[in-house]
């Protein structure tokens, strides 16, 4: 046969591949445009092309400002831009809580869960609304500061302002990589090429990895542009290329639609064949490890290729830590029905960003939770705002060995719901970040557990009595280590008296943005005294930290390895010298916008220090 035939049959298969791919594709309004599209025409009608702002932000993550104020605050990506196109640290950007790799290496960071896919690194998410419905032709970010976080931006088909809400809210991928460095702090406007999706859309979501950066990443506003109608593109631009025969596998892999999911977890039809193979000659446990290096699609499927896997796939000890934060779009009240007879052993849950917008009812958790809850020991439900107080109820009654609870923004739980988590008395770790939590309910938990080691109080705007509180910490909580108090507006040196009497194991403490603190009553040094173990302190924007509170660290404190003193007019570059040399394994020293330490001091104390991270923000 000549050689010529093989070659014009890959190439048969593969044009077949493209019509195929394009058929699937393609509407009634792009097959009757075909001739246009043939003829290399752009299709008509023309489309006027619509640029609007966001009108609203209707849900995010975290974010480094107050609840109460614009400053620093996630909305402020809503509307024109404030700052762009100037370059600097601006207070009326959107800013999230964290950068770098710093809250990774401090005492309260958690351990990972594995099976998380290689394309899912989001730390962080906003949601923006627009004011009109339309087909993306391109998103404008603008970012005024450490620009580069943004790893994915997804549309969804919900339209928020309608008053009919849809049966299925369906999520898709406009754009996606891996987070990139780059170089240098400055302000730019971040384009990137993203895909076509057959629905038009008003509501966007941006998603944040904030690791490789030096600094607080700040965003200032997002364009949406976009036309009416579904746009058809001309032959010359739409043309597929050898990338895009997989892109349906890698939408059923990595996806957002619901139904591809919970398909493969609803296994029916097995394969039969003789023989297993190798398989049959290795060890149980040898398999089990084998697989346990899949992702949750990938191992579900994988049940579908013989009943041997089927077995091993479905073995309850295959799911003893299972993260569904990946695929938070996708997951359902049918997700966790079909889950159920394979977490009867699950002891680590991350539900984390899950069952928003109806996706997860009141009752599925409930269902899910009372056959898969005695072992569970860790359940993180950040962001789960379909959490009501039936669910705390539920927690606490069906998970008897739960050590660690993550709440961190679920901010639509009413405040009498926590009063539930006193009955968990067995807890290590608490995280109420952005809760309504009040000063009662707290007081109750603290009372009761006991056993807390770790608690995260940021940004709990409803507590009326900090001192209150930490006293009851003192008198209760004698094994805290990490202690996240961030812009809690009425703690007083009374109150961190008592605190730093009664934690003395306490290694991190985060007092950012706490105004009622003042230097001048000794509440620093106390701390330095009491706290031998600290390894993270934070003091952001508290002016009245002075060089005999640096002296008191450095004489004291030498295991510190953060310390953040942003904002400090009191502070000398030799109070700094003497902590750097005290201090032998610091690793990052926050002094932007201190006025004694200009970057003069900064390049001196890097060249003498050089494994110190010494961040001097900057305005311009």
């Amino acid at each position: 046969m000549s050689p010529v035939f093989p070659m014009l049959t890959v190439l048969s298969m593969f044009y077949y591949m493209c019509l195929r791919r394009r058929a699937r594709t393609a509407t009634r309004g792009e097959m009757n445009s075909r001739r246009a599209i043939e003829s290399n025409t752009r299709a008509l009608p023309i489309n006027v092309e619509i640029v609007q702002y966001a009108k609203e932000v209707l849900d995010f993550s975290s974010h480094y400002g107050s609840e109460n104020s614009m400053s620093y605050t996630m909305w402020n990506l809503a509307g024109i831009p404030n700052v762009y196109p100037s370059s600097g640290d601006f207070t009326q950007t959107a800013v999230f809580r964290t950068y770098g790799t710093w809250w990774d290496h401090c005492p309260s960071a958690r351990l990972p869960f594995k099976r998380t896919p290689p394309t899912f690194c989001s730390q962080d998410y906003v949601e923006l609304a627009f004011e009109e419905p339309v087909y993306p032709t391109a998103v404008h970010i603008l970012e005024t500061y450490h620009p580069g976080a943004v790893v994915r931006i997804l549309a969804c088909s919900a339209n928020p302002y309608s008053q009919n809400p849809p049966a299925e809210v369906r999520w898709e991928i406009l754009w996606s990589e891996a987070p990139t460095k780059v170089n240098g702090p400055q302000a730019r406007q971040f384009t990137p090429c993203i895909k076509q999706i057959n629905f038009p859309t008003n509501l966007i979501r941006l998603e944040v990895n904030s690791s490789l950066l030096d600094y607080y990443t700040e965003l200032d506003a997002v364009v949406l542009h976009g036309v009416k109608e579904r746009p058809v593109l001309s032959l010359k631009t739409s043309m597929i290329d050898m990338n895009d025969i997989d892109e349906d596998e890698d939408e059923e892999k990595y996806g957002c639609g619901m139904d591809t999911l919970n398909k493969q977890f609803n296994i029916v039809a097995l394969r039969e064949w003789p023989t297993n193979g190798y398989f049959d000659k290795l060890p149980y446990e040898l398999i089990q490890l084998i697989l346990s290096h899949l992702t949750v699609p990938d191992l579900c499927r994988l049940a579908q290729t013989c009943k041997l896997l089927y077995q091993h796939c479905c073995d309850p000890l295959q799911y003893i830590h299972l993260s569904l934060q990946p695929y938070w779009a996708r997951i359902n009240d049918t997700s966790l029905e079909y889950l159920q007879s394979r977490c009867t052993l699950i002891q680590w849950l991350n539900l984390s960003w899950t069952g928003n917008r109806g996706a997860i009812s009141v009752s599925g958790f409930s269902r899910f939770l009372k056959v898969c809850g005695s072992e569970l020991v860790r359940l993180e439900l950040s962001c789960g705002h379909f959490l009501n107080e039936t669910c705390l109820e539920v927690i606490t009654e069906m998970c008897p060995n739960l050590q660690e609870l993550n709440l961190s923004s679920c901010d639509k739980i009413p405040p009498q719901a926590f009063n539930h988590i006193a009955k968990a008395g067995s807890l290590r770790r608490l995280v109420l970040y952005r809760t309504k939590v009040e000063q009662t309910a707290l007081l109750s938990i603290l009372n009761f557990c006991s056993e807390l080691q770790h608690l995260s109080l940021g940004s709990c705007v409803m507590i009326e009595d900090y001192d209150l509180i930490a006293s009851m910490m003192g008198a209760k909580c004698k094994k805290l280590r990490s202690l996240d108090l961030w812009r809690c507006k009425n703690i007083t040196e009374s109150g961190i008296a008592e605190l730093a009497s009664g934690c003395q194991l306490l290694e991190e403490l985060d007092l950012g943005w706490c105004p009622t603190l003042q230097s001048s009553t000794g509440c620093f040094t106390n701390l330095a005294r009491k706290l031998p173990n600290l390894q993270k302190l934070f003091l952001t924007a508290n002016r009245s930290v002075c060089d005999t509170d640096i002296e008191e660290l450095a004489a004291n404190c030498t295991h510190l390895r953060q310390l953040d003193i942003l904002g400090t007019r009191m502070v000398s570059p030799a109070s700094l010298r003497k902590l750097l040399e005290s201090c032998k394994d610091l690793s990052l020293l926050d002094v932007s916008f201190c006025s004694q330490i200009d970057n003069r001091v900064v390049l001196e104390l890097n060249a003498n220090f050089p494994n110190v991270f010494i961040k001097k923000s900057f305005t311009q």
